[in-house]
């Protein structure tokens, strides 16, 4: 698995919200909290589709 670059992160908002996102670094994951998704990176690429996102509990 290729590591995500954290700096892109600053870069990076929540495609509905468009609000910063938090980075996982154990799941691998970009998270909005305000939409309450978490969007997956998958080989070093951040997969920011709604669709794709995991549900985060409430």
């Amino acid at each position: 698995m290729t590591e995500f670059d954290r700096r892109m992160i600053e870069a990076l908002i929540c495609p509905l919200t468009h609000s910063r996102l938090d980075y996982d670094a154990e799941r691998q994951e970009l998270v909005s909290k305000r939409a309450g998704l978490a969007y997956p990176i998958r080989d070093g690429i951040p997969v920011m589709l709604p669709d794709e996102a995991r549900k985060l509990q409430a």
